[in-house]
């Protein structure tokens, strides 16, 4: 379970960085865009910390 996550978790944020990449192409929705990748990557860092918690001794 805990390696599922981690795919998830680094597809989300590897999305998140294409997402950053591409916001200066779509033109009248770059901070949108921009926004949008803001928060694939904090919810990328999120599911690591609350969802698998600190690992050590489980």
């Amino acid at each position: 379970m805990n390696g599922v996550l981690f795919l998830i978790a680094m597809a989300i944020f590897v999305f998140g960085l294409w997402l950053f990449g591409v916001a200066e192409l779509v033109p009248g929705f770059e901070a949108l865009v921009f926004f949008a990748g803001i928060l694939c990557v904090a919810t990328a860092l999120a599911i690591p910390t609350t969802l698998l918690g600190r690992g050590g001794g489980r």
